[in-house]
């Protein structure tokens, strides 16, 4: 067996290719399933409000606008809790910190069940997002320490496929459960949903101190040729990044980083109209005439399939292509085309899931094809921080849409207004990303 600095210098000088695709055959095999049903419970448990407000609204007697609000108040702890909990991964490892948050989130967004005011809505929301907030920066960074720029777009394609799938199973899950639940043990419908789902959260948290590594170095089912060779190509990756990218290394030069700040923003736009997919497609559903539970979930499933099939595809493509801009901004106009085909659809069930199913496409596949965007100049250092204040002022747009979304459904009736309005949000995400300079990213 090689040293592992031989197999470096077999790898920089040109090794066997095949040997290092079945290194990151390995690497995919090892991490992505296990991080990927980790995040399809965080998604799960960030959303599944959506589905509880079939019958908390009702049963509580609030209004779309508490609704809304506790909705999106989730963000703020979000928000407040992202730069310091990356930073403190970055420090402690993602095994230590991600395994720790999961148990948190998990017994927070169980508890809901037993919610009776807007004042427990809100407070649990707030909680569940602040011990959330590591979560997803905190992979997205763990995955640079695996995987160079040229490999991200399918990986994040791969891993962000989650929130597709957890419509796909999560919609009818959700809904049989509040169906098929309510009144057992004294409780409702959307009581049991909190606690089902909640649960295994909590058990993935425990599970993430014995599956995950924290690095290459400590990956044990790696030879240390294949240690080697993963090294090679990070460094390579890393050298490529220097010369390409004006940004240090440092998270001072983080916040002076006008792309940081451009990116910020155009995640924003991303997310408003992932989150109004997301909150109000249950209620959008129901009234094309769907009414029960189950029925609802099963129909919501359908965009969320199409959705990931089509993720895994572009991240795919991107990656194939070497091209990153084009490849978000198109989606991005995807998603406005289908909010529109669904505000104009009127009575037609057929043609407003088409439009749903188009806007629910776009809007999701510019979660993957947006972060190798950031990952491809922001160093090692840089890169804890930095993705973490990215993510956050994207997720700003946690509070803002379904507060935005509830509020004028109260003042108009409707939810038309409401999406015509992120479909213009989504045509500013589109434009802006045309301004990110390409030799920064596209590779």
């Amino acid at each position: 067996m090689t040293t592992a600095g031989s197999g470096a210098l077999s790898v920089a000088g040109g090794g066997d290719p095949s040997t290092l695709e079945n290194a990151y055959r390995k690497v995919t095999f090892h991490l992505i399933p296990f991080i990927f049903v980790c995040y399809l419970f965080n998604y799960l448990d960030r959303v599944n409000v959506g589905f509880a407000k079939l019958q908390m609204l009702d049963a509580l007697k609030w209004s779309e606008t508490i609704y809304g609000l506790g909705a999106g108040i989730f963000f703020i702890g979000y928000v407040l809790s992202g730069v310091p909990s990356n930073l403190l991964l970055h420090k402690l490892g993602a095994r230590k910190v991600i395994g720790t948050l999961m148990v948190a989130w998990g017994t927070a967004s169980a508890s809901l069940m037993f919610v009776q005011t807007p004042e427990q809505f809100y407070t649990l929301r707030f909680i569940t997002g602040v011990f959330e907030a590591g979560f997803f920066p905190g992979i997205v960074l763990y995955f640079t320490s695996w995987f160079p720029a040229s490999r991200r777009g399918r990986i994040m394609g791969l891993f962000m496929s989650a929130i597709p799938i957890s419509g796909v199973l999560g919609s009818p899950l959700s809904g049989w459960m509040m169906q098929s639940f309510a009144g057992q043990g004294g409780m409702a419908g959307w009581q049991w949903m909190f606690l089902l789902q909640g649960l295994p959260t909590v058990v993935l948290g425990f599970l993430v101190y014995l599956l995950l590594n924290d690095g290459i170095d400590q990956a044990k089912w790696l030879s240390d040729d294949e240690k080697a060779m993963l090294r090679a190509e990070l460094e390579k990756d890393e050298k490529l990044r220097r010369e390409t990218s004006t940004a240090s290394d440092t998270f001072a030069s983080v916040l002076k980083n006008k792309n940081v700040w451009l990116l910020g923003l155009i995640y924003f736009c991303i997310q408003m109209g992932v989150y109004a997919i997301n909150f109000w497609l249950p209620t959008i559903v129901k009234s094309l005439g769907f009414q029960t539970p189950a029925m609802v979930g099963w129909i919501s499933a359908i965009p969320y399939l199409c959705a990931s099939i089509f993720m895994i595809w572009i991240g795919r493509s991107g990656d194939a292509r070497k091209e990153r801009r084009w490849h978000l901004s198109a989606p991005l106009l995807m998603g406005l085309f289908g909010l529109m085909l669904a505000t104009q659809a009127g009575s037609n069930t057929t043609l407003a899931l088409v439009g749903l199913s188009f806007a629910t496409m776009g809007a999701l596949a510019g979660l993957p094809m947006f972060w190798p965007l950031p990952t491809a100049f922001l160093g090692s250092a840089a890169a804890a921080g930095g993705l973490a204040l990215i993510n956050s002022l994207g997720q700003i747009a946690g509070f803002v849409s379904p507060f935005l979304v509830g509020w004028i459904k109260d003042a108009t009736g409707g939810t038309t207004v409401a999406l015509y309005v992120l479909s213009g949000v989504l045509f500013l995400g589109a434009m802006l990303v045309l301004r990110v300079p390409a030799k920064v990213v596209n590779r």
